[in-house]
């Protein structure tokens, strides 16, 4: 039996054919993800939602050249975006993806940010029982932003998390989530599974229709293709997903190193502390700490070192490969780097310090 396997990512829209027979993967796609929307504010993060969805609708088709056969689509996803909707999957607003930091801005008549006003809303028992999670780039504060600012729309709207939009535009149905996805809003009451409603209400977001949250491997849809259709399965996040594939089992400890790094451990039940607390499979948790400083913070430092080549129009081919030459060259070093350069785990302000003529190189930087 073969299924249609799919991860929208940041970077990339990314699929293959899963045998599950021989446990293979037959034939992977790679699409890139759209660009995002030109000329924002630089705190904001918004992609036309319409080139997304036919993005996916292409590499649906690619892999079902290689599957006619297949018995249904499995598909995993980047967390906590959002895509405000009709009641038939249309879109009312762009997608605004997880590093948008509108929330981080200063807030009229407040003194100081969104994100801080937002945070004072709630007490500290509600943020544990939100999952302890406080951060800009989820829907709670994107909602809260565009409530301050006036930019709800008028007519009632469901925020749909980013695959569940795709599916809910293709079927032209209303949006559902399944319960890892809906913890991504920063709005589920993480011990009972349903929406925080006294929060809702407290935050004056109860205009808004929240979604179905449906069970686990339940069918949210059927996708037509020539003579029949194939069931698509409730997507699950990619955070989760990847923790199954890594085989994470109790009493160990997963260190994950990426765009952002994460260390996560399984819960067997509801447990509140000094980290995150997210829905898991099968009735289990993952305790994590998330948004510590990795791949995403040297991204930041080769964009700056590229910034002059790219404004003469050079094109570096590979900068990387010269980062790791220069670095493994690097014998005793004083420099030292903060890399919190956006909000997270360890703050949202980084540094570089201890800096000298002699060490202010590449080398002497990413060896740091």
């Amino acid at each position: 039996m073969r299924y249609l396997g799919i991860d929208l990512g940041s970077s990339f829209l990314k699929g293959a054919v899963l045998n599950v027979d021989s446990c293979d993967l037959e034939h992977v796609e790679r699409i890139p993800f759209p660009d995002p929307v030109p000329l924002l504010p630089a705190s904001f993060r918004e992609f036309d939602p319409m080139q997304i969805v036919a993005s996916v609708q292409r590499l649906l088709e690619r892999l079902l050249r290689h599957a006619p056969d297949a018995a249904g689509i499995l598909c995993c996803s980047q967390l906590h975006g959002m895509v405000l909707t009709d009641d038939q999957g249309r879109p009312r607003s762009n997608y605004i993806g997880w590093q948008d930091q509108r929330a981080l801005l200063p807030q009229p008549n407040y003194g100081g940010r969104y994100f801080d006003h937002l945070q004072e809303l709630l007490d500290n028992d509600e943020r544990m029982s939100l999952g302890n999670e406080p951060r800009p780039g989820v829907p709670l504060a994107f909602l809260y932003w565009l409530r301050e600012n006036g930019q709800l729309p008028d007519s009632t709207v469901t925020p749909a998390s980013l695959p569940y939009f795709v599916i809910a535009n293709l079927m032209q149905t209303p949006a559902v989530v399944d319960v890892t996805h809906a913890h991504g809003y920063g709005l589920l009451e993480v011990e009972s599974l349903n929406w925080h409603l006294p929060v809702i209400d407290r935050l004056q977001l109860s205009t808004i229709r929240w979604p179905t949250i449906v069970p686990q491997g339940a069918v949210v849809g059927h996708w037509p293709m020539g003579s029949r259709s194939i069931p698509i399965f409730a997507p699950v996040g990619d955070f989760h997903c990847s923790q199954v594939g890594a085989l994470l089992d109790e009493g160990e400890l997963s260190i994950n190193v990426s765009t952002g790094s994460a260390v996560i451990q399984v819960a067997t039940s509801y447990t509140w502390g000094d980290f995150q607390t997210r829905p898991w499979f099968d009735g289990r948790y993952l305790k994590a700490i998330t948004h510590i400083p990795a791949g995403r913070a040297l991204n930041a430092l080769v964009r700056l070192f590229s910034e002059l080549a790219t404004t003469q129009g050079v094109v570096l081919k590979d900068p990387w490969e010269y980062i790791l030459e220069q670095s493994e060259r690097v014998e005793e070093n004083a420099l030292c780097v903060d890399p919190a350069f956006y909000f997270s785990a360890l703050g949202e302000e980084g540094a570089i310090t201890h800096v000298r003529e002699e060490n202010m190189t590449v080398g002497h930087l990413f060896h740091a």
